[in-house]
């Protein structure tokens, strides 16, 4: 084997090695009867809309798969913590959204108390071989992103994660109804990035 030969082989596997420590994680793929949860605080519950407007009731019809809507209004991602394993043991879900933190960041509690909260969460779902989505929470404030640690979540649980919808909806004001709650068009926006990322990843 020539040296150019062997040179093209290595820049090959090298290329293929890329490709595969960048594609994004995926999911298994629901069952008929496998039920999604979605856990979370007021963006999950859907303050600023009708209950049948909310993100978790629109995706009932985007991904034809019961979808129980589990947000608790001002919930903390410790409050969260505490809350989900009867959740899980009551519903049985196969897939749960996760989306918590923006209480935290209102009470100005520790960031790395509530990285560690959303962390136990799911290491509590992976524990009980339960897949999860994650859903980055913008700070509220201006130009505020989800904070850095949601994609570093996302990247130790390798789970699929969406950082931008929410933080794009509510920089749009015709799709709040509040300075931090979308309103019935912003949840339907919401809900259809994230039928399309649950397709991306596999699991529809």
């Amino acid at each position: 084997m020539t040296r150019t030969i062997q040179r093209a082989l290595f820049a090959l596997f090298a290329l293929l090695l890329l490709a595969a420590c960048e594609r994004a994680p995926t999911l298994p793929r629901l069952g008929a009867n496998d039920v999604i949860l979605a856990f979370g605080d007021s963006l999950t519950y859907g303050t600023g809309a009708e209950p049948s407007e909310a993100y978790p009731a629109k995706l009932v019809g985007l991904t034809q798969h019961a979808v129980v809507n589990a947000g608790v209004p001002g919930e903390t991602t410790a409050e969260g913590l505490q809350r989900l394993p009867a959740l899980l043991a009551e519903h049985h879900p196969k897939l749960v959204l996760l989306c918590l933190g923006g209480n935290d960041m209102l009470r100005r509690l520790p960031a790395s108390e509530t990285e560690n909260n959303l962390r136990l969460m799911l290491q509590t779902l992976r524990s009980s071989g339960i897949q999860a989505v994650l859903i980055g929470v913008p700070e509220p404030k201006l130009f505020g992103g989800a904070p850095d640690f949601y994609a570093q979540l996302a990247e130790e649980f390798q789970l699929p994660y969406d950082g931008d919808t929410l933080n794009t909806v509510l920089k749009d004001n015709a799709l709040k109804s509040d300075p931090i709650h979308p309103n019935a068009a912003g949840y339907a926006a919401i809900a259809r990035e994230l039928a399309q990322l649950l397709k991306e990843s596999g699991a529809l």
